[in-house]
């Protein structure tokens, strides 16, 4: 079978509170709705027509009559709300219990174990955001070596260090090594290397980070397609966010580079699924309540729509949707639980309502149904519902 799907995921792009929102103590999150509040209205003209007005109410973003996507939400039915859980619910996988959360700090013997396996010390420990933590202990990092470990709201081990003092592949191997260490009963969902440049005052972020995600526990939309050979290209950290597993891809550092790669693809591969996560909305402005930051890549996104949607083939299925919510707009600096847009589109797809789907997870099944695989262990196709023959 020769035909594409993609599924690109705009990482931290919730579009409203979920049935379960207030268990997660995210009431008040709104991810697309408040910034567009916040923010004024926005010229998206192409996501307007595409039909993103249809799946809620959006300061800005006309309902318009006759979009020219399917439409619809998804809320999330597995625990959690990180880019892990929600990647995995996608593609058809979702977890009873959400992975363990450590808000005052990783034990200390686990810590010690760390420290001992990779020859420096560990500085922090505790709960803080990546750039406040930098700010307190950046120079005592510069001037010890030791390692800045932190954590958040979310299932992460955070290793940060500056590329002048530790080399980026001791940094990595360092990561590898708590993976290992944090099995179960410490299953973190992801280690995740924090590699900086600058000077205290001036600390700045690199774009080599690396996630190290459990690898999933079930069958995955990817292992399906695997199992019927059917190509799989990852762009941006999905393949982190799978531990590898049937999936291997391109790296990102912005959303512009996503979209590039995303037009590149739809351009030059033959067949089989592309899945990309576009990580801006999530890692540079959601983390950092950065609204004028967001908006703007609202408006990114919408100019870059028509490039990409020009690459698309007769036969090809187009789906966007987000992962979780990110409100720049709350207090939060952390992911918020949210349901997600649906748009899918493509020559061949019908515009329609498809209404509030119960489970991200009838995107994967979608996926699998249309590029031929068997069936997944959860979710509903809505493949008869837009494709036209």
């Amino acid at each position: 079978m020769s035909r594409r799907a993609a599924i690109i995921v705009l990482d931290g792009l919730g579009i409203g509170p979920a049935r379960d929102t207030d268990a997660y103590g995210d009431r008040g999150s709104d991810t697309l709705g408040n910034t567009l509040r916040t923010a004024g209205p926005l010229d998206l003209p192409n996501l307007t027509a595409l039909g993103l007005g249809r799946c809620a109410d959006l300061n800005g973003v006309a309902p318009v009559a006759a979009p020219t996507a399917a439409w619809g939400t998804c809320q999330p039915a597995g625990a959690g709300k990180d880019s892990t859980t929600g990647h995995w619910e996608i593609c058809g996988l979702t977890l009873a219990t959400p992975f363990p959360t450590y808000p005052t700090g990783f034990p200390d013997e686990l810590v010690a174990e760390f420290a001992q396996r990779t020859g420096r010390g560990v500085l922090g420990n505790r709960a803080a955001s990546g750039t406040a933590i930098l700010d307190a202990l950046g120079e005592a990092h510069q001037r010890t070596g030791d390692w800045i470990v932190y954590t958040s709201a979310d299932s992460v081990f955070q290793v940060a260090a500056h590329e002048e003092v530790v080399p980026l592949e001791e940094l990595y191997a360092a990561c590898a090594e708590a993976r290992r260490l944090l099995a179960p009963p410490h299953g973190v969902s992801r280690v995740i290397a924090r590699p900086f440049v600058g000077r205290p005052g001036a600390w700045r972020r690199t774009a080599n980070r690396r996630d190290l995600s459990l690898p999933p526990p079930g069958t995955t939309l990817l292992d399906r397609l695997a199992q019927h050979h059917v190509p799989r290209l990852g762009i941006g950290k999905v393949d982190d966010l799978f531990g590898g597993r049937n999936i291997a891809g391109v790296h990102t550092a912005t959303n512009a580079e996503g979209y590039d790669l995303v037009r590149y693809a739809l351009e030059t591969v033959p067949r089989g699924l592309i899945f990309a996560n576009i990580l801006e909305f999530d890692q540079s402005w959601g983390h950092r309540n950065d609204v004028a930051g967001f908006a703007g890549g609202l408006v990114e996104l919408d100019r870059a729509l028509p490039t990409i949607l020009e690459a698309v083939r007769p036969d090809d299925l187009v789906i966007f949707t987000a992962d979780h919510g990110n409100d720049p707009t709350t207090p939060s600096t952390d992911h918020s639980r949210e349901r997600v847009p649906l748009l899918v589109t493509g020559p061949r797809v019908r515009p329609r309502a498809l209404g509030e789907r119960e489970t991200f997870a009838d995107i994967g099944q979608t996926v699998a149904e249309f590029l031929g695989a068997r069936p997944l262990d959860f979710g509903h196709s809505f493949l008869a519902e837009v494709w036209d023959g």
